[in-house]
């Protein structure tokens, strides 16, 4: 395991202050707040340690404030409801005393049912792609200095586009984008880490795929997007070690607002989870 995972694990593995409340560290990926999928990550991590011999299945979250990257984040943990098969848990993150992020979670029994699943699309396989890391460094030359430090950030979660966006001069392009992702190293046989471990890495490139029909990136700086809400959905068993497909699309963009919608598939074509985000989205 390289030692950015080791650093991405250590800051996802929150503190337990007492029954029911957790404290997370934040970690600086050159942005100007608290990533968001490191919130995602931190409360799944505080409600699933609420929660004996049941899976995550499904979690609901909305950004309310901005998070400070200097300052603590406690996660309150509201046990609702343990049933027969299912237990739900609400999340509050909180900074200084006000809510940065809710969320609510589903966790139930293993069991056997029904199967179906959607088509994996056929891309090329990512060791014939470059990673995000050799995209950015092509325009580093060119980009606003206050991007410069989140495209220099060495990724714990390797990402492979197989179609890359030029991040400073895109042609407009169909909203639709599949990336390859992984941790950078072998993880421990935990499957809830996995879980948080995906939480975190589903909120990379989601909403930059509203983008794409005009043409725009982030990294123009003519941007302001703030993630609104996240729902993510678990179906199969998986290793975030191991290649994943992200095949994401985005039905529409208005009034200030782009959704987008994607798919993760095992390399062998399983469909492992599923998410969809609203997000704020203004051209300054």
């Amino acid at each position: 395991m390289s030692e950015i995972v080791q650093d991405l694990l250590k800051h996802l593995t929150l503190e337990s202050l007492e029954e029911n409340l957790f404290r997370g560290q934040s970690r600086d990926i050159g942005s100007p707040h608290v990533y968001g999928g490191q919130v995602l990550g931190q409360a799944l991590f505080a409600a699933s340690h609420t929660v004996a011999g049941r899976d995550a299945h499904s979690l609901h979250g909305y950004f309310l404030r901005p998070g400070n990257k200097n300052a603590p984040i406690d996660y309150e943990v509201d046990r609702i409801r343990d049933g027969k098969s299912y237990s739900t848990r609400r999340v509050v993150a909180l900074q200084r005393g006000k809510p940065i992020f809710n969320m609510s979670a589903s966790f139930k029994i293993s069991e056997e049912g029904l199967e179906h699943q959607c088509v994996m699309p056929e891309v090329p396989d990512p060791e014939t792609l470059p990673n995000m890391t050799e995209l950015g460094r092509e325009v580093l030359a060119d980009i606003p200095d206050k991007l410069d430090r989140f495209l220099r950030w060495q990724r714990p979660i390797e990402l492979r586009p197989v179609r890359p966006t030029h991040l400073l001069d895109p042609e407009p392009a169909p909203p639709m984008q599949d990336i390859w992702l992984r941790a950078d190293g072998v993880l421990p046989d935990d499957p809830v880490m996995h879980k948080i471990l995906l939480a975190y890495a589903s909120d990379y490139s989601l909403l930059g795929t509203a983008l794409l029909p005009h043409g725009l990136t982030f990294t123009q700086g003519v941007i302001r997007a703030a993630s609104l809400d996240h729902a993510m959905w678990f179906h199969r068993d998986f290793r975030i070690d191991e290649w994943l497909l992200y095949s994401m699309d985005s039905p529409s963009t208005s009034h200030g607002r782009g959704f987008s919608r994607g798919n993760l598939f095992s390399r062998d074509g399983k469909l492992v989870a599923s998410v969809a985000q609203e997000g704020m989205i203004r051209k300054l």
